[in-house]
């Protein structure tokens, strides 16, 4: 949602300390209710992300990207979402702690009618909801974020374990009738060895660990995002590990596709403020989005406006050669007020919520809004990254 390459690695770093795991929502009959929709699904909940932030490059100055959404297993980790030439991207989301499976009298608030995504009852914010019944913040966080769904991440690379946490998701999501939104952060050498690195040991452990994944995605409708910044991100590899990652990307997306043919999967399109249209759409080819993909995605954990993203993202689709079976997904969870001042990543101040998660944007080529940063955990400053800050939230809930 919520700069130059410098910035943007800083960015990215504090992004992604930001971001929490959440470990496995055993939400059955405790699912909020939201409705499927047909066609592109609406944003999941980050309930089970386990996510560290990759780190920005130093040349050019980009505004860092803030922490991503809390998983329920690991620790928060942040994605920065590099900018180059203008503000610098924020930290992605650090994995965190597993959430227990909730129960029926637990669960969150309702999301809005007509809500066809996911909403993670065992997310931060709503547990904060449920903890704090008499903090005066209360109501305005749960109605303006913790009732709204999304993205749940998977930043922990645990083999053996992967599969049954997307499956309790996504079991739940089918229970209450709704698409989740899926982050998959395991990427080896994630975040260049920044802030948010880790991910697979290599290659090979990754396509198994990706294997796994896609095991629990089961048959219902699903949107995944697939590794924040793992192509935006890729020029602080060398050529040869570029290729390699870009061809890992590509089986990923093939094997999670054939999976479920009904999970939409996204390839990292970075943002508007950081690569050239062209340059992006060339990694994104090399990375087999037009054979593996069913499109991009922008801003996460950024703040970008939308209206600079859905632009950014039908230049990079129009230099792909504007297949019509691609389309863009856009996280808007913090981007209301546009982009901060050059420099300025970390829960920086004056940032609203932006467009509420939607599959239907009425827009051409723009098949959702998500939510894949949460709103309210933190990039690292207003508290530990990935942590759910209720002042912060309080602040984006109100500006």
């Amino acid at each position: 949602m919520p700069g130059i390459h410098g910035q943007r690695r800083t960015t990215h770093r504090a992004r992604r300390r930001g971001a929490r795991r959440h470990g496995l929502l055993a939400v059955a009959s405790a699912v909020v209710a939201i409705g499927a929709t047909a066609g592109l699904i609406e944003a999941g909940q980050d309930g089970r992300r386990t996510t560290a932030v990759p780190e920005p490059t130093p040349p050019p100055v980009l505004q860092p990207l803030p922490a991503v959404p809390t998983p329920t297993a690991a620790p928060p980790t942040a994605f920065p979402s590099t900018v180059p030439t203008t503000a610098p991207p924020s930290p992605r989301p650090k994995a965190s702690r597993t959430s227990a499976a909730p129960t029926a009298t637990s669960a969150a608030p309702a999301p809005a009618p007509g809500n066809s995504l996911f909403r993670d009852p065992g997310s931060q914010v709503v547990e904060w909801v449920r903890a704090n019944p008499d903090d005066p913040r209360r109501p305005l966080i749960e109605s303006r974020i913790a009732a709204q769904p999304a993205a749940v991440w998977f930043a922990q690379y645990n083999p053996g374990q992967v599969a049954a946490e997307v499956r309790a998701v996504t079991r739940g999501a089918a229970a209450a009738g709704r698409t989740p939104v899926l982050v998959p952060y395991a990427i080896p050498d994630r975040d260049c060895g920044g802030a948010s690195q880790g991910g697979a040991p290599d290659g090979a452990a990754y396509d198994a660990w990706i294997r796994e994944f896609a095991e629990g995605l089961g048959a219902g409708p699903a949107i995944v995002i697939l590794e924040p910044d793992a192509i935006a991100l890729s020029d602080c590899l060398t050529a040869e590990a570029r290729a390699a990652r870009f061809a890992s990307l590509a089986r990923a997306g093939a094997t999670l596709r054939a999976a479920n043919p009904k999970a939409r999967v996204y390839f990292d399109g970075g943002h508007s403020g950081w690569h050239p249209a062209p340059k992006q759409a060339a990694a994104l080819r090399a990375a087999g989005v037009t054979t593996s993909g069913d499109g991009i995605f922008t801003n996460v954990a950024n703040f970008r406006t939308t209206a600079d993203e859905r632009a950014y993202a039908r230049q990079v689709l129009a230099a792909l050669g504007g297949p019509s079976n691609l389309g863009a997904v856009i996280d808007t969870s913090r981007n209301g007020n546009g982009a901060p001042p050059p420099g300025q990543w970390c829960d920086p101040e004056g940032r609203a919520l932006g467009q509420t998660p939607t599959t239907r944007t009425g827009e051409d080529r723009i098949d959702a809004y998500l939510w894949v940063k949460l709103p309210g955990e933190s990039d690292g400053c207003s508290a530990a990254p990935g942590a759910f800050s209720p002042e912060y939230a309080h602040g984006l809930a109100t500006g």
